[in-house]
């Protein structure tokens, strides 16, 4: 099935509490994960809230990856939402689980703007904008 991109939803349990706390150890990781996902890394913006939890987001030009951490239950929301072939947003997933230590996980991946659905009479398409 032909889509403009692949959304992968990801639950990460029992991960390293003290792990999930730092904000500059996860904006590490999510930004290694997008780059050996070989996604364009645009920019990232990452928040520790206090008194625990980490919240922030890796802009691609083939879309995002994002995370929300709760250290206090060992448990992290994670989305790779990547466009187009070249990006694999699988391999961003595994070096996620390996870094953040977590020893079970729930993943399933969706398919956004089927192009059947999307435009009928599409040939072609790009997923990669020009950035600034």
């Amino acid at each position: 099935m032909k889509a403009l991109g692949r959304h992968i939803l990801v639950e990460f349990y029992d991960c390293n509490p003290s792990l999930l706390n730092e904000a500059d150890f996860i904006e590490k990781v999510m930004n290694e994960a997008a780059d050996m996902a070989g996604a364009t890394i645009v920019t990232s913006n990452f928040h520790h809230f206090s008194p625990h939890g980490v919240s922030g987001v890796v802009i691609i030009a083939e879309s995002h990856l994002t995370i929300h951490t709760w250290p206090e239950y060992g448990y992290a929301a994670v989305d790779l939402f990547t466009c187009g072939e070249t990006v694999d947003p699988w391999i961003a997933f595994e070096h996620l689980k390996k870094t953040l230590e977590c020893s079970h996980y729930s993943a399933m991946e969706l398919k956004r703007g089927q192009l059947g659905i999307v435009n009928q009479e599409l040939k072609e398409y790009h997923h990669k904008p020009v950035t600034a």
